[in-house]
């Protein structure tokens, strides 16, 4: 986990910059967010200019990248890997800072909405960052998940370091932390990805791999991603887009 969300978001900045600006909101996507899911969730969320976003585990800061591009938000980032954090800063110049979801470093009812993608299976803390998003957002504002959920037991003897909760957990974890389920869709449901996007994520992970495809942090990464992909075409894992409102 520490490889992928550290050294690699780092390389992948290096890579994306490398190549050029079309390039860096895809490179800083992978693994947090199609161009459809984004704009499910934004849609959804009812996301509009000016609005200040918090992007909880923001990695590399791509959906955030996007969502400024696409409705004129305006992000802030937070994220517990340093190596993620400069990766968001050269690519992106956006605000970032430092820290766990769990214990956000902000005061109550500091945003309009919040997001937090591909979060929830990376930490035992679930109901902790629920928590922490329904406080930082004010009352009857939006916050946005991709969930990765496990279908099958095997998902999570496959995958020891994540934490997929299933469909019952997760609308448990809901309800504990105070949301309501607005909107629920798998991202198997969406429309496929554009073939410029998947061609410049292509090129990006084929740079990646030509550069670091030596290293044994790059190889664990790649057997982390290559997993969640093997469980995703079983269908032992699915990825859940939910929008949540605070009441």
């Amino acid at each position: 986990m520490e490889a992928e969300f550290d050294t690699v978001a780092e390389w992948t900045a290096r890579v994306a910059a490398d190549l050029g600006p079309q390039f860096h909101v895809p490179a800083g996507c992978r693994g947090s967010g199609s161009p459809a899911a984004l704009d499910w969730l934004i849609e959804r969320m009812g996301l509009q200019p000016g609005v200040r976003l918090l992007d909880s585990g923001a990695g590399v800061g791509g959906p955030a990248a996007y969502a400024a591009q696409s409705r004129s938000v305006r992000p802030v980032l937070v994220e517990p890997e340093l190596g993620a954090c400069r990766a968001a800063g050269k690519l992106f110049g956006l605000p970032v800072v430092c820290a766990d979801g769990d214990k956000l470093p902000w005061a109550d009812e500091s945003f309009d909405a919040a997001w937090s993608l591909g979060v929830l299976c990376t930490t035992p803390n679930q109901l902790a960052v629920l928590e922490e998003l329904r406080r930082v957002v004010r009352p009857g504002a939006a916050i946005g998940l991709l969930v990765f959920v496990g279908r099958h037991a095997d998902a999570r003897k496959r995958l020891e370091a994540n934490h997929f909760p299933t469909p019952d957990e997760l609308v448990e974890l809901t309800q504990r932390s105070g949301l309501r389920v607005e909107h629920w869709r798998g991202t198997a449901d969406l429309p496929p990805i554009p073939q410029d996007w998947t061609r410049r994520v292509e090129a990006v992970e084929k740079m990646l791999s030509d550069r670091y495809g030596h290293t044994q942090t790059w190889q664990l990464a790649e057997s982390q991603s290559s997993a969640i992909g093997e469980l995703l075409a079983e269908e032992k894992v699915t990825g859940e887009l939910l929008v949540l409102r605070r009441p």
